[in-house]
């Protein structure tokens, strides 16, 4: 099969398209033709070895070569989104038959940059939103899992004022409809290009960070979250309520992939309380062209690479 190898960090050209040997399943594992993946932030902070500036930056770039591999990815073939057709299952899996459509989320075992790839049962696997394309469905994955990991933590309710700083990447687009399917009160902030595309996804009011100091509103937030890792604490004193939560992707705390939280993005899309934003899709032979896109830092939404039909 052809797969998109990784053996040292850096730019998006340390990707190399090469064929290797299909993976078989073992016992409790499927295998998958992948359709479709995503490129995410998550994956060229992998592919580059890229953290945060900050205090914890040089201990969590240490950190990540402990855990992905020293001098490049142990796991070769990066991606960690896929969506595809269930091709071969193990003799254990009871899940999944052959012929399911399915998305995922892969975890640390990557593997979503190929034309086909294994996966347990019990991970963060699902079958796909009956009404969404492949494309679609490996768009709402990262974002979706991610925002349901940190809203949670944070305490989402009813009723509560939830302030979603950065609202226009993959999480920020998915955090902003969550939150109001919990029937938060939403307040977003954006770039000025992202104001009419975050309006559309629900958010009560949008402020563009450009022209609002955010530590200046005259109000306070039972929850603010950082969807791109840009957004101080410290910053958030005088607008976070006293018993009101802050959480950050910009930490060393990392979303868990679970099967349930697959479950309830694939229900969410077929109800129409969950939107795919896709800004470009790339074909598989431009999985390096597509790195370089997500690298300039200026996507609406995801990043889709056509795999496979």
């Amino acid at each position: 099969m052809r797969a998109y190898i990784c053996e040292k960090y850096g730019a998006p050209e340390v990707l190399k398209l090469a064929e290797v040997e299909k993976p078989k399943p073992k016992k409790n594992e499927i295998l998958i033709q992948v359709v479709a993946t995503a490129v995410n932030s998550g994956d060229v902070r992998v592919r580059a070895l890229r953290v945060d500036d900050g205090p914890l930056g040089s201990f969590a770039k240490v950190l990540m070569r402990i855990i992905i591999g020293f001098k490049g990815p142990r796991k070769k073939v990066l991606g960690s989104v896929l969506s595809g057709v269930v091709t071969e299952i193990g003799d254990e899996v009871d899940k999944f038959k052959v012929g399911d459509e399915i998305f995922a989320m892969t975890g640390m075992k990557f593997g979503g940059f190929a034309e086909y790839a294994t996966l347990s049962q019990d991970k963060g696997v699902s079958l796909k939103p009956k009404e969404s394309s492949f494309e679609e469905a490996s768009a709402i994955a990262f974002g979706g899992t991610t925002a349901l990991y940190f809203l949670r933590k944070a305490g989402i309710a009813k009723s509560k004022k939830v302030l979603i700083y950065g609202s226009t990447g993959a999480v920020g687009t998915s955090a902003v409809q969550i939150a109001k399917s919990e029937g938060a009160a939403v307040t977003a902030v954006s770039g000025p290009d992202g104001i009419e595309l975050t309006k559309s996804l629900g958010a009560d009011r949008v402020y563009d960070y450009k022209e609002q100091d955010i530590s200046e509103l005259d109000e306070q937030f039972d929850i603010i979250f950082d969807a791109v890792g840009k957004l101080p604490k410290d910053k958030c004193k005088s607008i976070l309520k006293a018993d009101g939560s802050y959480v950050t992707v910009g930490g060393l705390d990392v979303a868990s992939e679970k099967q349930s939280d697959m479950k309830r993005l694939a229900d969410m899309f077929d109800e129409g309380g969950l939107k795919a934003v896709i800004d470009k899709t790339f074909s598989f032979n431009e999985m390096v062209e597509a790195h370089r896109y997500v690298d300039t830092g200026h996507k609406k939404g995801n990043v889709v690479v056509t795999v496979g039909e």
